[in-house]
């Protein structure tokens, strides 16, 4: 799959939507100081991202990441209550932006994802596959039609994740 190149002004909308925060990954800059280098940083990021592109390789200096762990729920005593968060330089994060901009387009344009995948989706959500189960369970009621199923709660989910093979991943 050849991958259409980026252009200075897609970089300059992306580097507009991403968060102004002062946090940073492990290369220590914040968001807020390259979104004021903006102009200045526009060029090399455009040739960056294209080298990419064509090449078909993520630069390996962008591959770290420092973790830190999220309180998600509960005590705070309890290691399980948190979940791992990578945080990821901005560089990264822009790479991320265009390359996920180009599989997206992909997918869509070729239909290769199931209408019934509903998460993670531009105007789709778990809410409205949960509308769309609810429906068709009424329409079986109506219909005298005997309706089951079988739901799974996946809220520490990272915790059933063989971590040996997830690190050599």
């Amino acid at each position: 799959m050849k991958l259409k190149f980026t252009t200075p002004k897609e970089i300059k909308k992306i580097i507009k939507s991403l968060k102004s925060k002062n946090s940073h990954g492990y290369d220590g800059i914040p968001m807020k100081i390259l979104k004021v280098s903006t102009p200045f940083i526009t060029s090399p990021l455009t040739y960056i991202c294209n080298k990419s592109l064509l090449s078909g390789i993520f630069p390996s200096q962008l591959k770290f990441s420092e973790i830190k762990p999220l309180h998600k729920i509960g005590d705070r005593m309890d290691i399980t209550n948190f979940r791992p968060t990578s945080l990821v330089t901005f560089f990264s994060k822009f790479l991320d932006k265009v390359i996920y901009t180009r599989l997206y387009q992909h997918i869509n344009q070729n239909d290769v994802l199931a209408t019934e995948q509903y998460g993670f989706r531009n105007n789709s959500s778990t809410e409205k596959y949960c509308f769309k189960l609810i429906n068709e369970i009424l329409l079986a009621s109506n219909n005298k039609l005997t309706v089951g199923g079988i739901f799974c709660d996946l809220e520490k989910a990272f915790n059933s994740v063989n971590h040996d093979i997830l690190l050599s991943k």
